[in-house]
């Protein structure tokens, strides 16, 4: 593997870990957020990741994950989208609630803000981490380029 696939596999993972971070700041965002329905409710979003060892390739053989990066080849990722969360929504009954439906109930999102604010550490972490391979990488190349120069 060259060592200029290090910055394109870092900047991949730094792109996924944006991504995973935009997504936990909205759903912490309407976290707390109301509705008269169960359709207009803020459902928890959470982005689907892949291996883009393929798209490395340039094409897919069928082999096996361990052979292709035993033969070198760096493995990126690539956000394949965002999808919403199944889980059951929060259902209150406030029949004062001005938001309240026919019935009293208020419906609140199923964002569960303690597994949000892991999932921004953890993105946050590994974004840094990213960083800091790149970096890294950045010292020896230029540490490689000096060596041609001596």
């Amino acid at each position: 593997m060259s060592l200029f696939n290090i910055f394109n596999v870092t900047g991949s993972a730094m792109s996924a870990q944006s991504v995973r971070l935009n997504t936990t700041a909205s759903n912490l965002a309407n976290a707390n957020s109301v509705s008269s329905s169960i359709d207009e409710t803020y459902r928890a979003r959470n982005p689907v990741f892949a291996t883009a060892l393929a798209d490395a390739q340039g094409d897919y053989r069928g082999n096996s994950l361990t052979n292709q990066t035993q033969a070198g080849q760096a493995a990126g990722v690539k956000v394949l989208g965002i999808v919403e969360s199944n889980d059951p929504l929060q259902v209150e009954y406030a029949p004062n609630h001005p938001m309240a439906d026919e019935n009293g109930y208020i419906y609140k999102p199923n964002v569960n803000t303690m597994e949000e604010m892991a999932n921004m550490i953890s993105a946050s972490r590994s974004y840094q981490t990213n960083v800091q391979v790149a970096d890294t990488a950045k010292t020896m190349t230029q540490r490689l380029l000096r060596l041609g120069q001596g």
